[in-house]
């Protein structure tokens, strides 16, 4: 009911800005919004070199990483009839949102390099910004001293006794934590994102979206939600607990760079952040242990996808953006070399240096890899009703049994 309420107001205040053909965009200005603030500094930079030689000024907007919710700094633009001439999405209820502005793709070269774009009613409308992937990041020299072996790491017995052990350990092996975690106010998304996929998609075929689905519907399976919890629980109680519930991003993911915690709760996108902090320790991934039952998988996806904003006046520069940035050398080093990304399109051999990210390709190469379904249900859902349950569980103010519980009537009362 909130969805649909909320593409009525879209489509009013489009009917007001749109009407008689109104154009947004400025003529020798291409924008583009996105939501990665880990490549800020490296997308700015090609796209000054970009806009440089195609004769335009290129405006990069970042907003994400808890700091800043792109999704409403867009309904924003939106209100004002100043909307970004590319913009980033997380999946398909994003693009349900944008939809009558989102420019058909599908006849652009980069689409036949690709298997992995946005795609809607047969047609293509989002380009793939790369693939990403996680599971629990390890210290695998920490994990060597502990005695603890990463295949051992693929359901909840597994971690509960790695955990324990480690935990018995910290002293000697100089940890603040055993894992790095974090569940505040700004890292929601670690939760209610990344988190939340593992009782979605954990040990399921992929593509298979049968247990979202049914929570989409309302129907939950106890079983895998207790597992699920067990799994939450486990995590919380291992995690530093400042970081867990006040941490910031720069605060997660340096604990595990310095050598503070044996584990990270973050995928390969934090590479940049490990080696920007000479973290030159083997790392790798092991699946989640939000089960009983072992899984031997990784949750892997494009993360986001870019839309052409169709009612610009710049969406046939836009297009070339995206076409050069998907199919010319510059455009390939930038991804792999510079952002450190694994690339989404085949036409690309380079490959990324960051450890996390070559644990990712490993994983996808033996196609052991799970589904990111997440983004099948509401950023509104996901972020206000599902982040607060975890933060009250991260917090002490709730136990196990109230968090299953209130998730129970979260996902019975959408």
């Amino acid at each position: 009911m909130k969805r649909i309420s909320l593409i009525m107001i879209l489509l009013l205040v489009s009917a007001a800005l749109f009407a008689n053909g109104a154009k947004t965009g400025k003529e020798g200005e291409l924008v583009l919004a996105h939501g990665k603030p880990e490549i800020d500094s490296q997308i700015k930079a090609y796209a000054a070199a970009w806009g440089e030689e195609n004769g335009v000024e290129v405006i990069i907007i970042t907003c994400g990483g808890g700091n800043c919710d792109l999704g409403q700094m867009l309904k924003a633009d939106y209100a004002a009839g100043e909307m970004p001439d590319i913009f980033a999405i997380n999946g398909k209820e994003d693009f349900l949102e944008w939809e009558a502005l989102a420019a058909d793709l599908s006849g652009e070269s980069w689409v036949e390099e690709t298997d992995v774009a946005f795609m809607h009613n047969g047609k293509t409308f989002g380009f793939p910004v790369s693939i990403e992937g996680w599971g629990m990041a390890y210290n695998a020299d920490i994990l060597a001293e502990a005695g603890v072996d990463p295949k051992s790491l693929v359901n909840l017995s597994g971690y509960r006794e790695a955990f324990a052990k480690i935990d018995s350990m910290k002293e000697e092996l100089g940890l603040d934590s055993v894992v790095s975690m974090a569940s505040g106010p700004e890292m929601f998304w670690v939760v209610a994102h990344h988190n939340f996929n593992s009782l979605l998609s954990n040990g399921l075929p992929y593509g298979d979206a049968s247990v979202a689905e049914d929570l989409l519907a309302g129907e939950v399976d106890s079983k895998r939600l207790s597992e699920y919890a067990d799994w939450v629980e486990l995590l919380f109680e291992y995690a530093d607990k400042a970081i867990l519930t006040t941490g910031s991003y720069d605060s997660q993911v340096g604990a595990f760079a310095i050598g503070k915690a044996a584990f990270l709760h973050q995928g390969n996108w934090a590479d940049p952040n490990l080696i920007g902090a000479n973290a030159n320790f083997n790392m790798a991934f092991a699946p989640h242990g939000s089960t009983e039952a072992a899984t031997d998988g990784i949750f892997v996806s494009a993360p986001s996808f870019y839309l052409v904003n169709s009612k610009s006046v710049n969406a046939d520069l836009a297009k070339k953006f995206l076409d050069d940035l998907a199919l010319s050398p510059a455009g390939a080093n930038y991804m792999v070399k510079e952002a450190l990304m694994i690339p989404a399109f085949g036409n690309i051999d380079l490959r990324p240096d960051g450890q996390l990210s070559s644990s990712v390709q490993d994983w996808m190469a033996e196609g052991k890899i799970y589904s990111w379904n997440q983004y099948l249900f509401t950023g509104e859902f996901r972020d206000k009703t599902l982040s607060p349950i975890y933060n009250q569980f991260a917090n002490g103010q709730i136990d196990k049994a109230e968090f299953i519980r209130l998730m129970t009537e979260a996902f019975e009362s959408q």
